[in-house]
């Protein structure tokens, strides 16, 4: 397999034709696939994720996906709800999630002026260097789309503030994690997705 050959999980999400394009501007292969045989061989695996957190564990569950991915030792990045899914638990339906990354996703707060769910451009700060961000200016903008977010940790590489400080990067050995979406948020994104393509 290449460098660039990455399995896209099928999670159902609507953003699966988008991704795939934004990774054939980068010049990489993508295949989307639910098969644990194909996302165990993959170089890289993209977990992406829209829609609710008890919906995308029970297709990945179905698929019998879960134990395939927890077994990974090859880079894998969640996108969104797919980084979500990678830590213990959410509130989202009182989910069981991957496991893979200690903690809880909770509910953003709504307030005046700061609606649920967060949507649009926001700031990303890093904690710490994260392989993932090579490249990428501090404060820089991406795109995001969530009414969920995981806290502050010590598996967090950057930071957003919508009410406070969330994750907006993750890493936790070969699991690695966005809550913005990469294929939607212009050259800084291409970056994150050139910089995993590149690991």
């Amino acid at each position: 397999m290449s460098l660039a050959d990455v399995v896209i999980i099928d999670s159902g999400g609507a953003n699966l034709a988008s991704l795939r394009f934004a990774l054939e501007r980068l010049g990489a292969r993508s295949v989307v696939s639910a098969e644990p045989a194909v996302v165990a061989a993959a170089a890289r695996v993209l977990l992406p994720g829209v829609g609710a957190a008890a919906d995308a564990m029970a297709r990945l569950a179905a698929a019998g996906l879960i134990g395939t991915v927890r077994a990974l030792s090859q880079p894998l990045l969640g996108i969104c709800l797919g980084m979500q899914l990678l830590y213990e638990h959410t509130e989202e339906g009182a989910t069981t999630g991957l496991g893979l990354i200690p903690g809880t996703v909770r509910r953003i707060p709504a307030a005046a002026g700061r609606p649920v769910p967060h949507m649009g451009w926001n700031t990303c700060h890093a904690l710490r260097p994260d392989s993932l961000l090579a490249g990428i200016k501090d404060g820089e903008y991406f795109y995001f789309v969530h009414s969920y977010a995981a806290p502050v940790s010590a598996s967090t590489s950057a930071t957003t503030d919508y009410g406070g400080p969330l994750a907006a990067v993750v890493e936790r050995g070969n699991f690695h994690g966005v809550q913005f979406h990469p294929e939607r948020s212009g050259t800084a994104g291409a970056r994150v997705l050139r910089n995993f393509l590149e690991f």
